[in-house]
Formats: C-alpha cells, structure tokens, sequence
C-alpha cells in the first residue's frame, strides 16, 4: 500500500490539457465503466459526506477500482476535503490511499470546461462566474489552455475574492475582468454561466435573467431549480445523480453527457436554446485521475510504502 500526498501530486506538475484529457477519456468510456450510485450523508445544514465507488479500464487494459469519500464541513478551512482508496480490480490488492483534494478540484473544472466546449455557443465571448474558490480556479486554468480570443468574464464581488481571482488569471491576455454586485448582474448577458458555489439554500436569479442561447453549468448543483422548468435542454453526467431532483420529470429534454460525446443524444443545436449541465461529479474521473497519478509516481519512484500488516491466513479470529 503506498501513500500519495498533496504535495506528491503537485510536484507531477500535470498540465490542465492533460486534466481536459483525462475527463474526456472516462466520458467516452463511461459505458465500459462500473459505476454505482454514489451515497450521500446530509449530517447537518451544510454539512455532509459523500461515499463514491467506480471502477475503470485503462488505455492499457488494466483496470483500477476506488471509492472517494469526500466531506463538507462550512467552518473548516478549506470546507471541502476528499481522500480516495485505489485498488487493483482484477485481484483486490490495495495500491495507495490518496490525498484527492488537487484530483477533486481539477477533475470538476475540467468537466464544467468540457460541458462548455460541448454545450456553449461557438462564438460565445462572454462567462459569468458565482463561486470564486478552488473549484473556479481549476475552472478557468483549463479554460486557459484552449482559449484562443477574448474572453469578458463577469465576477460575482463576495469579499474582495472577486479582485484576487482577477490578479490569479492577470498573466492570462484573453480575459478581462469585470466586478458584478449581484448574481441577476452576473447572469443577465452572459453567454456561460458558472455556479461555483458549494452551497446555496434558495434560487439566484429571475428567470428573466438567463438569455436566449445561454448555457448554465452548476458545479455544485443548487441555485438553478427555477431552470429545470424553462430551459430547453437539460444534461447530466450520470442520470442516478438527478432523477430524484423535484422537476426531473418536467425537464423538456434530458439526456447524459457522455451519450452526446459517443453520438447516442443531440446535443446544442442552434444558438436560442437554453442549456443546463449538472455535472455533479462521477468517481470514475477521480479513479481514472488516481490511477494515472499512481503510475506517474511509480515511474519516478516517488511512492511511500507502508505496512498495515493485514492478515494472511483465512481463519485469524
């Protein structure tokens, strides 16, 4: 069993082209993949703990199964905190337990950045943003890599976070910056909308603020429910993930994500339609990130072993 911390993540220095990659590889492939429904405890307002198993098939044939937990906890800094179990499927030994916050963060920015280059207009010029955190970053970092015009993005102002997320991405020529008192500002005349925000107890906008054309990617899901009655299409990463949402059976079209990449479902098709994307987060994206992290380190030998002396004979009680 070995180790694999932050930091050894980090020092890998993974480009987000390779994260943009990675996640279009496991949508490709979800059909291959074994996915069950992810757990969720609700422990308090707010606060929760999410249990997600999966298992995987690598390029190479091999595969790999896992199960992330990851917790919510608003007074704890940062809130969010994720670990992952890896294992060999194809005979049970463990290989490492994992630090899965980075994998967490870049995988969900990576998918919203995908769900945009998949659902957006293609002459769209303009992203609102509510929700500054990691998540948002990992967001506009793979964004970077394949932004090739200019880009107006509208920040929600919540703490002076909006002005050190601009002076984050200052380096970067194609985006400007613009600050925004209110989420209706943010929404209305944006061409993309993002919701980086980990919790919200009501709605954020008037349906009159959401534009012709435009797409609506929630990372964390909530503060869009008003949507699910209008919007002309609505997309998911996993249908288990929003079949028990209270107007899933009004959405006026539905389909899954990976279903329009391997061209079993439409996907945007023309520039009026308005676009929801729930990419609530599958842990086969975790899994496929941790075993390809987990072999980078064993090439450059930068794994930490440790013992938990399991038993070794069948009867040890």
């Amino acid at each position: 069993m070995r180790i694999v911390t932050h930091k050894d993540i980090l020092d890998l220095n993974i480009s987000p082209r390779q994260c943009y990659e990675w996640v279009s590889y496991v949508l490709e492939h979800k059909k291959d993949a074994l996915l069950p429904a992810k757990t969720s405890m609700k422990l308090d307002e707010g606060v929760f703990c999410n249990t997600m198993p999966g298992v995987v098939t690598m390029p190479n044939g091999k595969q790999f199964g896992g199960v992330k937990i990851v917790t919510r906890y608003p007074q704890r800094k940062p809130a969010l905190d994720s670990k992952l179990i890896l294992f060999d499927a194809n005979n049970g030994e463990m290989k490492a337990v994992m630090d899965a916050d980075w994998i967490t963060a870049m995988r969900t920015g990576a998918v919203a950045v995908h769900s945009i280059r998949l659902f957006a207009k293609r002459d769209f010029n303009t992203v609102g943003i509510i929700g500054l955190g990691n998540t948002a970053r990992a967001t506009m970092l793979v964004l970077s890599s394949f932004c090739d015009k200019k880009i107006k993005v509208r920040l929600l102002k919540y703490k002076g976070q909006e002005i050190l997320f601009a002076e984050r991405f200052s380096q970067y020529p194609n985006f400007e910056f613009e600050y925004c008192d209110s989420a209706e500002q943010v929404v209305s005349g944006s061409q993309v909308v993002i919701s980086a925000v980990t919790y919200l107890s009501e709605d954020l906008c008037s349906d009159g603020a959401f534009d012709k054309g435009v797409l609506v990617v929630p990372i964390h899901t909530r503060g869009f429910t008003n949507c699910d009655l209008f919007f002309d299409k609505v997309f998911a990463d996993d249908i288990n993930h929003v079949k028990h949402f209270k107007y899933f059976d009004k959405f006026r079209s539905f389909a899954e994500v990976s279903d329009v990449v391997c061209g079993n479902a439409k996907g945007r098709e023309n520039d009026d339609e308005r676009i929801l994307a729930y990419n609530i987060g599958i842990a086969l994206h975790d899994i496929y990130y941790a075993a390809n992290i987990y072999e980078m380190l064993g090439q450059k030998g930068g794994l930490t072993s440790v013992d938990f002396l399991e038993p070794t004979d069948k009867f040890w009680i």
